[in-house]
């Protein structure tokens, strides 16, 4: 019983080397036939939203939001950041009473 056990496990390890070899080999044949092609750059976008940037903190509602992203507001020689339309319509109506 143990010496099947030992040829079941020595099997599996044979097969295990073989695939990897087997893989290598594979692996260089394609390299030859096709070679890599070089990575093309990805063209920019204007509408795309960059992942890094100054956080401004909305006066309205109190919420950061990207500079990048913002909606921008000058109100007496300042520029302000808004979330949306509705924090800036109702911060410069604040200010108009």
């Amino acid at each position: 019983m143990f010496k099947a056990i030992l040829y079941l496990l020595f099997a599996v390890v044979i097969i295990s080397v073989l695939r990897a070899v087997i893989g290598i080999i594979f692996k260089g044949f394609s390299n030859l036939v096709s070679p890599p092609s070089t990575p093309q750059a990805k063209p920019s976008s204007a509408s795309e939203v960059p992942l890094t940037g100054e956080l401004k903190k909305d006066p309205a509602c109190g919420t950061y939001i990207s500079a990048a992203t913002s909606l921008k507001e000058k109100v007496g020689g300042e520029t302000f950041y808004f979330c949306s339309k509705q924090c800036r319509d109702k911060y410069v109506g604040s200010l108009a009473r």
